[in-house]
C-alpha cells in the first residue's frame, strides 16, 4: 500500500513476524542485498546501522555509492543520505509481539521508486514470514 502525506510517499505492509526480527533485517547490512532490489553490496562502518554509520553500496550496475545514516531511533526509524542524496526513511510499527508494520518513506518527486519499495517489502516479507531458519 502507498499512501500520500503532504510530500512524502509511505509505502508499507504488514509483516507477520516479529518486530525485533524485521528491525534486524531493516538494520543489518549484511543483509539488505537480500530484500534491497538497488542493493548488490554493502561495506559499512558497522554491521548494525546507527546514526553517523558510514559505507557504500553497490548498485545493480556495479557501480559503488556512499552512504550516511543520518537519522536512527532504535526499533523505530532510520534514514539515510545516498550519493548525497535525502534517501529512503525506513520505519517499524509495532503491532504485538508477532506482527509489525514496515514502511519506506520517500519524496513524492521519487514516485516511480514505490515498485522497488514494493518489490523490498515483498522480499522482506518472504524472508520473515515463510523462512525456517535464523536470519
Amino acid at each position: 500500500m502507498a499512501k500520500r502525506c503532504s510530500s512524502i510517499i509511505s509505502v508499507k505492509r504488514e509483516l507477520k513476524a516479529s518486530p525485533e526480527s524485521a528491525w534486524d533485517l531493516l538494520t543489518d547490512t549484511t543483509k539488505w542485498r537480500w530484500w534491497g532490489p538497488t542493493v548488490q553490496g554493502v561495506t559499512c562502518s558497522d554491521q548494525y546501522i546507527r546514526k553517523g554509520s558510514l559505507g557504500k553500496v553497490c548498485t545493480p550496475i556495479g557501480l559503488w555509492v556512499p552512504f550516511s545514516i543520518t537519522e536512527y531511533e532504535h526499533e523505530s526509524y532510520w534514514t539515510w543520505k545516498v550519493a548525497g542524496i535525502q534517501a529512503t526513511g525506513h520505519r517499524l510499527i509495532r503491532l504485538n509481539t508477532n506482527s509489525c508494520i514496515v514502511a519506506f518513506e520517500l519524496p513524492l518527486s521519487w514516485l516511480p521508486y514505490v515498485v522497488v519499495c514494493r518489490i523490498a517489502l515483498k522480499r522482506m516479507a518472504r524472508l520473515l514470514e515463510t523462512s525456517k531458519r535464523s536470519l
